[in-house]
Order: structure tokens, then sequence, then C-alpha cells
């Protein structure tokens, strides 16, 4: 405790505690291209990010990658709709700031006209065999999309290596050449399948037509991020909903010989992100909610109870840094509301409940911030270095609700290394609210300055 009040942060555990320092992936957010981001990207997006500066904090080599959805069938009909919608698309880029409506209307067209169907799928074939003109179109799409990601990654304050599902199109042959030589893979009607003992179906390697899907993808992933990347530890954040096909991928590359008896092939999956009515979040019109419509709606919220404080001297902020707390308030309530839980829940989401002041809330852990560094503020206007005054030789844990504070203080290094090893960031968050609760009480019961 002593050490921790002298230099003013706590140790992260040992890097030998987990065996040296690891070259781990993870696989995240992973929007698709022509949609926006919404709800249900919210959690693989927080829950990521928090893994992985977890994994940094402890000195591991870190990837964050980012495997957004820029290949497949759906490219042709979007392909298609642009040449049509935007003729001069080259000379007079198009303004496309709704994604989801121009989405929305390729998807028409393709359901309803039959040429354009048709158009759409020729489309497609010309962009596997490297079209110019389809794919000066997909990337047209991919930069516009990625233009919209990145707005929402700078307001959540998250960092990704964009490496889409395209990267790994050229691969695929290779990999499916190396499940056929470990004697894995069966023919079904003309596909090219693996059959895993404790499933009831297949992983489908190659569809009877020659083309690939996800299954394809996602094993030349795994082999490039083992034997190319040579990384020890690889972790996909993705719903449950997916939990099956990533373990059959994982059992796959075992099989085949690709994993070490010291790396991992993770996933960590997580639960569905419901209204307070317990069914899926969802718009008043029945739409998915757009994550930016979400954090719009939080910071407002916070905003606007920020001015109410203000206006009844409850704080002292001016309109400027209103605005600016509000933002840190709004999105980190929103982050830490999803963290608090535990990722394999469904969760209700509350405006109310998340930007409350009391309870387990980042709005408490804030205030509690907030009250510490006023305290450390106040101590040196009195010419008191907190960090110097650890140094002299004192009683630090005197009174009993000091000892219970300096008791959690000393349960870091455990909490972090075991949220290192199993991915559960609501960890950090119980710890987190522990040590605010335990801070609360010291600092009520106990005198801090001396102000006589």
């Amino acid at each position: 405790c002593r050490e921790v009040a002298q230099k003013g942060k706590a140790p992260p555990p040992p890097i030998k505690a987990f065996g040296g320092k690891r070259k781990v992936l993870v696989d995240f957010s992973s929007p698709n291209i022509a949609k926006e981001m919404h709800v249900g990207h919210l959690r693989s997006t927080i829950i990521g990010d928090t893994i992985c500066r977890v994994l940094e904090y402890c000195g591991h080599d870190v990837h964050r990658i980012n495997h957004v959805g820029d290949w497949g069938t759906q490219f042709g009909m979007l392909i298609s709709h642009m040449e049509e919608a935007y003729p001069d698309f080259t000379s007079n880029p198009p303004n496309i700031t709704d994604l989801t409506v121009f989405y929305k209307n390729a998807k028409k067209r393709f359901d309803d006209d039959e040429a354009f169907k048709k158009k759409s799928r020729e489309t497609v074939v010309a962009l596997q065999a490297g079209d110019p003109r389809c794919r000066e179109i997909w990337a047209l799409l991919c930069d516009i999309s990625r233009k919209e990601f990145a707005r929402v990654y700078k307001r959540l304050g998250v960092t990704l290596e964009e490496v889409g599902e395209s990267h790994y199109n050229s691969m695929i042959p290779n990999a499916i050449s190396l499940l056929e030589k470990a004697g894995l893979t069966t023919d079904s009607d003309g596909a090219t399948t693996v059959f895993l003992e404790g499933h009831s179906f297949p992983l489908i390697v190659k569809k009877s037509d020659g083309g690939f899907g996800y299954d394809s993808t996602d094993i030349a992933a795994i082999h490039h991020r083992l034997k190319t990347l040579g990384v020890d530890w690889v972790v996909y954040v993705t719903d449950l909903g997916q939990a099956e096909h990533f373990h059959m991928c994982f059992e796959a590359a075992e099989k085949a010989g690709w994993t070490s008896s010291e790396g991992r092939l993770c996933h960590v999956g997580f639960g569905v992100v419901q209204g307070e009515d317990g069914k899926r979040f969802k718009t008043r019109s029945g739409e998915t909610v757009r994550l930016v419509d979400l954090l719009d709606e939080s910071v407002t919220r916070m905003e606007k109870s920020l001015k109410d404080r203000v206006a009844e001297g409850k704080c002292a902020l001016s309109p400027d840094e209103v605005k600016s707390a509000a933002e840190k308030i709004g999105y980190g309530a929103v982050k830490y509301a999803d963290l608090h839980q535990h990722p394999a829940t469904n969760y209700k989401f509350s405006y109310d409940k998340m930007l409350s002041t009391s309870g387990n809330t980042a709005v408490y852990l804030l205030f509690a911030h907030a009250r510490l560094a006023s305290i450390v503020r106040k101590a040196s206007a009195k010419g008191v270095d907190a960090k110097k005054a650890a140094s002299n030789k004192m009683d630090l844990c005197a009174h009993p609700k000091e000892r219970a504070l300096a008791f959690e203080l000393t349960q870091f290094s455990g909490v972090v290394a075991s949220v290192a090893e199993e991915f559960l960031p609501v960890r950090v968050c119980d710890y987190l609210y522990k040590v605010s609760c335990k801070f609360t009480e010291f600092v009520t019961e106990c005198k801090v300055l001396d102000d006589a």
C-alpha cells in the first residue's frame, strides 16, 4: 500500500505470471461494410477494447484486429445499385451519409426485381474475378463505411487495425488443401466439409458451387494468424450465437496441427442488449438502434443533468466544461453499463440506471474519483505533496476503514491478472466499485486533511 501511495499507481502483475510476454490477437467489433454500426456492435467493441487494454497494461504484444465484413454476395447488389444510382461516381463521388438507407434500397431492388437480382449475381462473380470497375466501386463503399466507423471509434476512444474478410480470400485454397492433407475433409454432395465429433453439422469450407463462406474465411484467418503471424493467443469477441462456429474452427485447427501446446484459441461470447421490456433493444418503430444515436442520447441526458446541478448551485462548471464533462461521463456510462455485466448474460439497457449517481455505475465511480482528485488538490494548496507524505514513517492503517481500503488496494494485481487470463472485464468493474465504496467510507469517517 505504501508503494502504491508513493508512486501514485499500482504496478501490473509480473509478466512471468503469464509464462512470459505473449503475442495476442484480439478480433473484435467487426461491423459490416455499407451498414451502420448498431447497438449489436456495442458489446463486442467495448468488451474487446477493454480486454486489449488489460493485456497491454500487463505488457503483452497486443494486435487489435477489426475483421470487417467487406466481402461476400451482398456486394453484388451494392455495386450494381451504386452503378445505377450514381453513374458518375468516379467524377462526382456520392455523399452517402445514411448507409442503412443505401443498403435497404439495394436490398429492396434485389428482392423485387429479377433482372437486378441476376445482374447482382453476375457482379459478384466479376468482383471476385478482379474486375477493375467492380473493385473501384467496392473500394469506394469500403472507404465511405470506414469513415463512419472511425467517427464512432473516436467517440469511444477505441483503436483498431482493419483487416477485413477480403484479406483472407486468396489464402482460403491453401487452408483447405492443408485440411485435406490432414484427412479432415469430406465430400458432401460436391461441397468440401469438415465433420467434428459432438456437432450436428459440419464446417463447409467450400460450397458445392465452388464458392466460399464464413467457415472458409475463418479457417483461413486462423491458419494465417497462427502460422504466418505467429500469434500465441487468439481471442474472438462475438455474440454467443457464434460460439459453436468458432469452437468448431478451433477444433479443426487443432486437429490439423496448427496449434501449439502453449497457444490459446478463445471465444468470448456475449448476450444481447435488451430494452427495459426484456426484448431486443429497438427503436419505437421497431428498427435496430444505431450506435451513434445511443451515444448521443446518453450525452444529451447527462448534459441536462449537469446543467440542472449548475442551476442548483451543486457544481460550478462553465458551459464548455459541462459539454466536455457530459461527453466523458455519457460515453463512460454506456461502456461501464455493459462491462459490469457478465458478458455471457443479456442485459437491460436503461439510461436512468446507467446515469445514476448511486449504485454500481460509471457516474458513481467518476464522482468518487473527482472527490479524491479534489482532496489531492486541496492538499497541494496547503503545501502537502501526497506522494512524499506517503514516504513518511506513519501508520497507514490506523483506522478500520483505512485498513479495509488498504486491503482492497492490495488485490489489484491479482484482479488484473485474472482478467488477462480469463478475459472477463466484469472483474475489473467489480473491483473498482469495491475500491470506490471503501474510499467513500474512509473519507466519510476519517479526517484526511487537517483543517485545524
